[in-house]
This record gives C-alpha cells, structure tokens and sequence, in this order.
C-alpha cells in the first residue's frame, strides 16, 4: 500500500508540475501573441482606428463579439473583394466608413489573430493608459501584456500552489491511516508551539517547495529579459518635452501648412532639416496670437523672439542670439542610411506613413517602431509607381540601353551622387 501511496503522489506531483508549465507556455506564447498583434496593429491600424474610441474607422472595442472570426479574417485582409463578393454585413461596414478599408494581403491567418488578440488586450486597460492617436507606450510600445492575462496568471500559481499543499495533506493524512490499520505506531506530527515562524521554516526546508519557487523565479526573469532585450533600442511613444511648445495640430492640422514648407529638406536631400527660426518670423512677425493673452504676445512666441533677439516693438533683430535646443525624436542608429528624398520625392510616400497623424499631435512622438523588420516590410508592400517618374525613367533608359548592347557607365546610374560615398 505504501507504495501505491508513493507512486499516487509522484503521478500527482508531476502532473501539477506539467500543468504549470503548460500554463506558463501558453501565457507566454499568448503575450508574445499580444506583442506581435501591437507591433502590426501600430504599423497598420492606428491611422484609422482605436480601442475604446473612434478615428476613422469606427470603434474596435468589443469587435470580436460583435463580427465572428472567420468573418473578421476575410474582412481585415482584402475588404474591397470581400465587399464585391456580395456579403451583405461587409457592404454594411462599406456605408460605415467615410473611408475604404484598405486591403492587406501580406497578412496571414496568425498575423490577423494577433491584432485581434492585442485589440482584446487593450480593452481591459484603463482609459487613461491608452496614448491618443497610436495608443504607443512610452516604454517602447510594441504592444504588452494586459493586467487582465497578469492577474490570471497569478492567480494559477497560487492554485497550483494550494492544491500542491492540499494534495500533500491528503497524502500524508491517507499514508497515517493506511499504516494505522496495518498496526504501524506512527508518530503525530511535532508542532512547534511559539515560533510564529515554522510554517515558514518548514517551507524552507520543502525541496519540493523550493524547486517550485526556483522554476518561478527563471520563467519570470526569463520572461523579462526576452522581452527587454527584444525591445532594445525600440523607442515607440518616445515623447520628449521639447523647449518650444510647437504644436503640429495647430499648424499642420488646423492652418494645413505643407510639411515641406518647415521641413525643407524632406523633398531634396537626406536629411528633413529642423526649420530656422526665420521661417517660423515669416508669420510670428505678424502672428502673436495676443487675443488669447489679453492682448500680449503668446510665451511660446516670446521664446522665439528671445532666441532671435528681436524687439517686437522696434521689429529690429539683435546680435544676442541664442540657439533653440530641440530633441530630436526620431533616431536611426549610425548604421542605417535612410534618405529622405528618395522616399517623399522620388515614391512619394506622405509623411504620416512614418510619422505617423502629425497633424493630429499636439506634441510630437515616435509614432513607428523604425526597425529594420518594420522597414522591410514596408519595402515589401509598397508597389513602385514608376509611371512619369524621372528617377525611374533613367532607370528604364539604362535597362534600353543595355539590352541594345550600349556601353552603361555607372554614373548613368546614380553613381555620381554624393550621398552614394559620403553619409
């Protein structure tokens, strides 16, 4: 009998052990999931839609009770030919919209799930966690574990913890019986009276127990160091307060000033180029927005003024002057060339493909992870419009001439310019 006890408690043991991990794995795997669907969501969604709120698109709270999941995967990665099919709830959501709902065939199955998984994610957070316009996190944002799959998971360890303990009461109390009836003296346990402490000790002294909380302690710092080091670098939602409250939302949004006439570089070289202050003169010569500081100059103007050394009242400039500190946001590491013409002049990407809905942001963000991955994707999606685009025509005249057997220099193709050489 003794040893059917032994052999029911190994068995017993080993599958509580088991369940735990399999419970661990598959929360694992699920914040993976979650953190996957985030990093997809911010690059492709946020543009259009938000958790608890309305963008373009409508509201995505609560989507997978409202829409099922079959139908949600045709719908998310090619409307428009879900649309045509003829299936009425997708020509419903057509009417919704003021805008389209763009196709993503590059999406599979598991990538679509993901989304749907951080969007479930998101829901249970508290309003005031979720960043507006992108929903990024200043820790680095690729998506999170919710408090919900948190507690959940705290919550199994101290079952599991409780029914290991219960489970061994049960054993021992069976075992006492069991040697009992078999006329075996057996010796009540001792318990130690006035050390408020010795169920602990005893605790302590589980080696049972200890591997427990040792197996805990390496799939937590495992957990947090994956995940640290997959975020390394990553600066999603990196919001710095900058010495001049410049606010995009008013100037690019509201008086719809071109990017391009502050950030000149954008369209002609490799670098945007933060605008001088005489370009903001242009207008703040004239522009003080006094009616809403009973009739003084705005404090956010006067800095400008400060830095330039000007006299509102003579309109004369000094020589004390001072340059603007701004922090730069968006930062690629020494090893990345990226050129900023050749994306907005050459394939006229917009601006708020990586920048994400500046004229929304009344302080400016990391709106885009800017990973290597991030940005190959994006090379893979974006089909080239070479159609009356000089950069391209050059191209096709070189491809002409080589096939006719024409002598092809490299300068014919680019490689006279500096940035080919020089970063």
């Amino acid at each position: 009998m003794r040893s059917i006890s032994l052999f029911f408690r190994s068995v017993t043991k080993s599958l509580i052990l088991v369940s735990f991990l399999a419970v661990a794995a598959v929360s694992s795997a699920s914040a993976q999931d979650v953190a996957a669907g985030g990093a997809i969501f911010k690059q492709k969604c946020t543009a259009c839609h938000g958790v608890g709120k309305v963008v373009v698109g409508p509201d995505l709270k609560g989507v997978d009770s409202r829409r099922d999941e079959a139908w949600l995967l045709k719908w998310i990665k090619n409307a428009p030919a879900f649309i045509a099919s003829g299936d009425p709830e997708a020509k419903k959501m057509e009417a919704f919209s003021p805008a389209a709902m763009s196709a993503f065939p590059e999406l599979s199955d598991d990538d679509i799930k993901n989304i749907l998984s951080y969007v479930k994610a998101e829901e249970t957070k508290p309003a005031a966690d979720t960043k507006a316009a992108g929903g990024a996190s200043a820790e680095g944002g690729s998506g999170g574990i919710s408090n919900f799959m948190i507690f959940g998971l705290l919550a199994v360890i101290i079952i599991a913890f409780i029914v290991i303990v219960v489970l061994n009461r049960v054993i021992r109390t069976l075992e006492r019986i069991m040697l009992q009836k078999q006329g075996v003296l057996v010796e009540e346990d001792e318990v130690e009276t006035g050390d408020r402490f010795a169920g602990l000790k005893r605790l302590t002294k589980n080696k049972k127990f200890i591997l427990f909380i040792v197996l805990l302690l390496v799939i937590f710092l495992g957990s947090a160091g994956w995940m640290g080091m997959w975020e390394t670098g990553v600066h999603t939602g990196y919001q710095p307060v900058q010495p001049i409250k410049f606010s995009h939302q008013l100037h690019a949004g509201v008086n719809k000033i071109d990017c391009q006439y502050c950030h000149t570089g954008a369209f002609t070289s490799k670098n945007a180029s933060i605008p001088s202050l005489n370009v903001c003169m242009n207008c703040h010569n004239y522009v003080t927005a006094s009616d809403k500081y009973d009739g003084k100059t705005s404090p956010e103007i006067q800095k400008i003024y400060h830095a330039l050394d000007y006299n509102e009242t003579t309109k004369q400039y000094g020589t004390n002057t001072k340059p603007v500190e701004w922090i730069r946001i968006h930062n690629l590491p020494d090893l990345a060339y990226f050129n900023h013409s050749q994306h907005v002049s050459v394939a006229g990407i917009e601006c708020q493909k990586c920048h994400g809905p500046i004229q929304t942001m009344e302080e400016i963000y990391q709106f885009a992870p800017l990973t290597m991955k991030w940005c190959i994707n994006c090379h893979k999606e974006t089909e080239v419009d070479h159609k009356d685009n000089p950069y391209y025509d050059r191209l096709i005249a070189a491809h002409d001439k080589l096939k006719k057997g024409e002598k092809v220099t490299a300068a014919v193709l680019g490689g006279l310019e500096c940035s080919k050489c020089h970063y």
